[in-house]
């Protein structure tokens, strides 16, 4: 599974956005595997589309994706205060570094530099932006 966060998903559905044919590229490469996203992450993918009136367009575009929204588990609320106190990120991010470590994934999608750097250093292969490992 990778999970996605919204810099990729609010770039894939915004034909205007800077890294909006990045974000195409980015999920053609993978349209083979499976989809994951917080609900957190998705909640922010669909702010827009509700403003503009395109939230039903926006629900049925995540569908076709075949996002699934990655349960946070009971004990979320604690390990999402754990994550950031020891990342300094702010909590949508925390919310997808959770989402890959519930779903048990091995990549993560993001255009966020911050969260690609937190995602690598716990393991995760970051596709869009993405730092050399740290040695």
């Amino acid at each position: 599974m990778i999970v996605l966060d919204a810099s990729v998903l609010i770039a894939h559905f915004d034909a205007r956005a800077a890294l909006h044919a990045e974000a195409g590229r980015l999920l053609r490469s993978v349209a083979d595997q499976q989809f994951g996203i917080s609900p957190v992450t998705e909640a922010e993918v669909l702010v827009g589309p509700a403003r503009s009136g395109q939230l039903d367009r926006a629900v049925t575009a995540l569908a076709q994706l075949r996002v699934q929204s990655v349960p946070l588990g009971d004990n979320g609320p604690v390990r999402l205060a754990m994550l950031r106190a020891e990342t300094s990120l702010k909590m949508p991010d925390c919310c997808v570094l959770l989402a890959a470590e519930q779903s048990g994934a091995s990549q993560l999608a993001t255009f966020d530099d911050r969260l690609c750097a937190a995602a690598q250093a716990r393991g995760f292969d970051v596709l869009g932006r993405s730092r050399p490992a740290a040695s």
